[in-house]
């Protein structure tokens, strides 16, 4: 649920126009075309039916042992427990991380909180919470390469207290490289209603030296939306949930919310019944297919891009920063080689023309770096050791 802003901040409404469309992606609209509304009219009912979950309550415990076992019978390993205390009752924030390929220490975070203040929250945010499972889900098996936290924060509803801990005790001591947070904070819609548009939110407030990659990603989501699901979009201001305390750490933030805001929240009358759960569905149907955009979905090599792979031979490798690329066919499409550093800084960027071509990247630490082979029509990560 959200804090309310003043009027004048709440009037800060834009519609979509003009913007920079992503490319459709087949790839990711194959992924995105497998939600199942089933799984999530059934997780939803299993989480409702567990209560009213205030921190320190059975309800809340058992949602989060449930949370968990879902994780684990989806095949997640790395899955953590961050418990704190709200108002002396200590309740948890659920942490899931999926590894990326290319940059496994760059985080795309997924969240949303799972306690609910007097009522059972099927809305609020029971909607936000099955569909991190169901995005969970269809992401498993997926090659992204930037890595991927699933976020399950409790004390929301008292002040955002389990993100503001987490921010606090995890992404400022260790230094977390966050590439975007994407918040989802009620997202199912009001029963009866015309349920046709998302709000994407994006940070206008202080700081604002990211106020500008905030923009730009909620763009980049909103046009997802409509390549990936049947929602059309509107673009608002950033508030009042757990992407605040990342906000106020300099973080490149962006979120989801329903645009017919449900009268239900914080009621016991915040039940299944008073949402559309087919919104839910194109809504978890669009945040997937930005997670795949986000996080850089790779879609498994087919036949000719295993065959444009095996073309490319770097040698020596491991090298001192001096190697060659050699093609043993010169493809007829232009390519580009990128290299980054584990922590996705890039280093060398250069056209490839020949079929022979010398490298240098000396003056680096040692360590294993990350090539792109770009052309129009494929994308190839390569590793890079330097010795």
């Amino acid at each position: 649920m959200k804090f309310a802003l003043p009027l004048t901040f709440c009037l800060l409404v834009f519609s979509i126009s003009g913007s920079k469309a992503q490319v459709f992606n087949s790839f990711y609209n194959e992924i995105a075309e497998n939600v199942s509304a089933a799984n999530l009219s059934n997780d939803l009912t299993t989480l409702v039916n567990f209560g009213v979950k205030e921190p320190g309550t059975n309800a809340i415990e058992n949602a989060k042992d449930w949370i968990i076992n879902r994780y684990q019978t989806l095949g997640y390993t790395d899955i953590e427990t961050q418990p704190f205390t709200v108002y002396g009752q200590v309740t948890s924030n659920i942490i899931v991380t999926k590894t990326g390929s290319v940059y496994p220490n760059t985080f795309l975070i997924l969240d949303g909180h799972y306690d609910t203040l007097n009522g059972p929250g099927a809305n609020d945010n029971g909607s936000g919470t099955v569909l991190l499972l169901e995005l969970a889900r269809l992401l498993k098996n997926v090659d992204t390469e930037y890595s991927i936290k699933f976020i399950h924060f409790s004390g929301e509803e008292e002040g955002l207290i389990g993100s503001e801990y987490y921010v606090n005790n995890t992404v400022i001591p260790e230094n977390l490289d966050i590439k975007l947070v994407l918040n989802i904070d009620e997202v199912g819609g009001v029963a009866g209603m015309n349920n046709n548009t998302i709000v994407c939110e994006r940070d206008e407030s202080a700081p604002n030296s990211n106020n500008a990659a905030s923009a730009q990603a909620t763009q980049e989501m909103a046009n997802c939306f409509g390549l990936y699901s049947s929602l059309q979009t509107t673009i608002s201001n950033a508030y009042g949930s757990d992407y605040v305390p990342f906000e106020n750490n300099g973080e490149i933030i962006t979120g989801l919310y329903e645009a017919n805001e449900s009268p239900y929240p914080h009621t016991p009358d915040d039940v299944i019944e008073n949402m559309d759960l087919n919104y839910v569905f194109e809504v978890t149907k669009g945040a997937l297919g930005s997670a795949l955009h986000f996080a850089l979905g790779r879609e498994p090599l087919g036949v000719f891009e295993n065959d444009f792979t095996k073309n490319i031979v770097i040698f020596p490798n491991p090298s001192k920063g001096q190697f060659t690329v050699s093609f043993s066919a010169l493809p007829a499409e232009k390519i580009e080689l990128t290299v980054f550093d584990v922590l996705g800084k890039m280093i060398y960027n250069n056209p490839l023309n020949n079929s022979t071509n010398y490298i240098s990247i000396s003056g680096l630490k040692r360590g294993i770096y990350f090539g792109i082979f770009q052309s129009e029509n494929y994308r190839v990560v390569k590793k890079i050791v330097l010795e």
